[in-house]
This record gives structure tokens, sequence and C-alpha cells, in this order.
């Protein structure tokens, strides 16, 4: 149904509308004022009616109130009047969206330049897009090393890379993602939907495990303490003869004797107790395949098999074992391989 200025079906409604709109105004308008009143009802009658707020035009936007409806412009308005075609796409109070816009799409990049200030998060709520999807699509492994005039690509949807490997279908990976194949084979133009192994497709809606984007992010630890890093983890000459390099597997923290150590992420206790090197330590197994390690303690405050939570204190700081003053050594493992703590803490 199109609703216009020149319509003849409007002229007729706002005929009817204008009746009933001069009774309602005759109760408190004098009756020799006739002419201010039909006037008055016309006018009022006309515009609700083209806002589609008049029963007598459309009774079935008063029995379907409650509804949304989208509306588009009919490509055949003109300077005689403003036409609008109702498109049936109704749906319920509460619900996101019509399902009209919510098929799947074909994958399209944009290029952006980050800006000063630009942060992963920021960009991706500038761009309506979960941090997951920029980060996958720009293969990036950590924000913080982001730089101000760096390209990056940005998608048209949400949603992650994932390599192909031999014996992958659409449907298992859809199945693993929690997703449907249709959506993949769409985003990826997957016609036929033949798949090559160690090739990555895009996969619509999907995000990336929550540890890695944490990872990421470099917020998957808390700092055990806080402190001066007096020794970095990698290569360094020894603190003890000053002569050659030896591969440091931690970081160093410099605190007064005493201070509070806290576990760096929830877990388990695998080990408290003493080592020549380390002097009295604890070992604490995570979830992912972490484990941490915290030495040279004064004090160990808790015992193996018990489970911490993330700033829960677990001994004090001290100078036990192979050490030349008061700190921690918190050392970072992955899988049974030490990692550079520093870009995984907050």
């Amino acid at each position: 149904m199109k609703v216009g200025w020149d319509n003849t079906e409007v002229y007729h409604n706002v005929a009817k509308t204008a009746q009933q709109i001069a009774g309602w105004v005759h109760t408190y308008t004098p009756w020799y004022k006739t002419a201010i009143r039909w006037t008055l009802a016309i006018g009022l009658a006309h515009y609700l009616i083209m806002l589609g707020w008049v029963p007598l035009l459309n009774p079935q936007k008063w029995q379907n109130r409650g509804k949304k409806t989208a509306l588009a412009m009919d490509p055949e308005q003109s300077m005689g009047g403003l036409f609008v075609e109702s498109v049936n796409v109704s749906y319920e109070e509460g619900s996101l969206l019509p399902e009209e816009f919510s098929k799947p799409e074909l994958l399209l990049y944009t290029s952006y330049t980050i800006q000063k200030d630009d942060t992963i998060s920021t960009m991706a709520q500038n761009f309506g897009l979960n941090q997951d999807s920029i980060i996958s699509v720009n293969d990036i492994t950590n924000t913080r090393t982001l730089r101000v005039g760096q390209e990056l690509r940005i998608p048209n949807q949400d949603g992650i890379l994932h390599q192909v490997k031999t014996g992958d279908t659409l449907q298992s990976i859809a199945a693993k993602f929690e997703t449907d194949s249709q959506s993949i084979q769409t985003a990826n133009e997957l016609f036929p939907d033949k798949l090559i192994a160690n090739t990555k497709i895009f996969i619509p809606g999907a995000k990336l495990d929550l540890t890695e984007l944490h990872e990421i992010n470099g917020d998957l630890f808390a700092w055990p303490v806080r402190g001066r890093i007096t020794s970095n983890y990698g290569f360094r000459v020894s603190p003890f003869t000053g002569q050659g390099r030896q591969f440091h597997l931690g970081i160093d923290i410099a605190v007064p004797m005493g201070t509070p150590i806290k576990a760096a992420m929830s877990g388990r206790v695998a080990i408290a107790g003493y080592d020549r090197t380390y002097g009295n330590y604890v070992v604490i197994s995570h979830h992912s395949g972490y484990r941490t390690l915290y030495g040279h303690m004064s004090v160990i405050r808790t015992k193996p098999g018990a489970y911490v939570e993330t700033g829960e204190r677990i001994g004090d700081a001290g100078s036990t074992g192979l050490s030349t003053g008061p700190h921690l050594h918190f050392t970072v493992y992955k899988d049974g391989r030490t990692v550079n703590p520093r870009p995984l803490i907050k």
C-alpha cells in the first residue's frame, strides 16, 4: 500500500477522519466558528493519516501495536509529495534483528590506519565489531605492539579466521564453532564447498578462545607484587659473577622484605617447598597449560593441593636461595616451557 498527497484513498479518508475530528473539536469551540473548526480538522486528519496513525486508513496498524515495521522510501517519490511503501518485515518487540538482516553475507574488508590514542577496544567499538574479529583477520599476537600509522583490515562482520586441517569439512568446522555451514560457505565464496588443507577461511560469528584473547591483550595474569623490575626474561650477565651470559627464566621484581606475594591467576598449588636456587618457592597450576613459579620467599603461606584465587596471598617476599637481596623471582610456563611474563601481565 502506498500513501501520498495525490492518492484518492487519502482524500476519501481525510474527509471521514476530518468529520470525526470536527465533531471532537465542536465540543471545545462555538458553533459559529465552523470554518476554523473544519480547517483544523482537515489539517490534523491529513497529518495523522500520513503518519499512519489513523485506523480508518490503516486499521492493521492498530491491531499490530507492539510490533515494529520497517519502512522503505518508494523510488517513485517526487516533488509532488513523499511516498512511503510498507515492507512486510514486522518483528516482535524484544528481538534484536529481523531475519532479513541476519542472512549470511560475503566477507569484505576495508582499510584503516591506526590513529593516536587508538586501542583495540576503541577501534572495535567504533566499527561495531568484537575485538576478536580485528585481532584475528590481522594476525595480531600482541595488541600492545600496535603502532600509530599501522594499516589494519576491517571486516564487514564479526568472526575469526580458521586454518583448515586435513579431513576438515564445512559441517565439522560449523559444528566446532557452533554456526551453520551456509554462513561459512557464503562468507568465503566456497562454491563448490571443497576445502583445501592449510588455507584459512573466515568463520562468521566465531570468537577467539578466551585464554588466547587474554594472551594477546596482555591481561592474562595479574602482578604478583608491585615493584621495580631488576632483571628481565632472557639473556643477561650473571648478577653473581658479573661475567658471562646466562638465560634468565623469569623476571625479578625488587620489593621490601615481607611484601605480600599474591597468586597471579587462580589455580591449584602444585608445589610448595625449598630449592637451592629459588629458596622457598611455590608453583601454581592454571588452566590452558599454564604454570607460575614464585621464588625467594621468606615465608610460604599456602600448601600443595590448595586452590587459590587471583590476588590471594601465597607468601612473603624474601631473599632465600641464590639471591642478591629481597625480591620475587616470577616465572611463567606454557605447556612445560618458559615464556616471557611481561606481555601476559595486566
